[in-house]
């Protein structure tokens, strides 16, 4: 029997034609979540029958979905990537190793066009002032709060991350960052996604994005302001690594 060591959660809506792409270049060892938040295309039947396990979050939010994939998750590291194909698993490990060789404790896929219209303008736009935003309140070195990322399964539920939309990757950015976590980025591809994008894809969608993460910004903010140094999770990290 294969030896899992890490467990990839997919949030899926209506992704039945990138499926089978991205299914077949996991990594051995490397075991897909494939969380169907709602598809009508036959996405979880699909991801079934290539072997992923499949958990069903009725609950509509990307949030919702990545988090009931970590709850999923047994693998003791846990790493997130978009199901539209427009990220290639085969980068999984850049993420991974460093988690495994205990270099990080948070690692992040910065990505890195492969054509011109891979990211949309706009999308691209707001991550660019995001990422300068969070270099200016954290102090951490990053590019992209990119969807491709891994984490030990203890250190991410030790977070208690709490949102359910657009705003999950940041918070869980924000909370390794107050936590003291070791965070890495490291180059991966990105091409441009089969289908239509829920979130980056279309201008409404990355204006609800921008409001979800305003709101975390803001909430990271008044933390800081209240009670500089206490907030995070640190103690909780430094157990788990003993």
């Amino acid at each position: 029997m294969m030896n899992i060591r890490v467990d990839v959660v997919l949030p899926c809506l209506n992704e039945a034609q990138a499926l089978p792409w991205i299914l077949e270049r996991l990594p051995m060892g490397y075991r897909a979540i494939v969380v169907d938040n709602g598809s009508t295309d036959g996405s979880a039947d699909i991801a079934r029958a290539l072997g992923a396990q499949v958990v069903h979050e009725s609950r509509r939010g990307f949030g919702a979905a990545a988090h009931a994939g970590l709850l999923a998750a047994t693998a003791p590291i846990v790493a997130f990537c978009d199901a539209d194909a427009s990220m290639d698993p085969r980068d999984l490990p850049r993420v991974v190793d460093p988690i495994s060789d205990d270099t990080a404790d948070l690692v992040l896929g910065r990505r890195r066009p492969t054509t011109r219209n891979a990211w949309p303008p706009h999308a691209r736009l707001a991550n660019t002032y995001l990422s300068w935003r969070l270099r200016r309140i954290t102090g951490v070195n990053i590019h992209d709060l990119g969807p491709m990322r891994a984490a030990r399964r203890d250190h991410l539920l030790a977070l208690d991350l709490i949102d359910r939309r657009s705003g999950y990757p940041l918070e869980m950015f924000l909370g390794a960052a107050a936590a003291n976590w070791r965070i890495l980025e490291v180059d991966t591809s990105y091409a441009p996604r089969v289908g239509r994008s829920k979130v980056t894809g279309t201008m409404r969608g990355t204006l609800t994005a921008i409001k979800d993460m305003s709101a975390l910004l803001a909430t990271d903010r008044a933390s800081r302001n209240a009670a500089p140094g206490t907030v995070g999770t640190a103690d909780s990290v430094s157990e788990a690594r003993a």
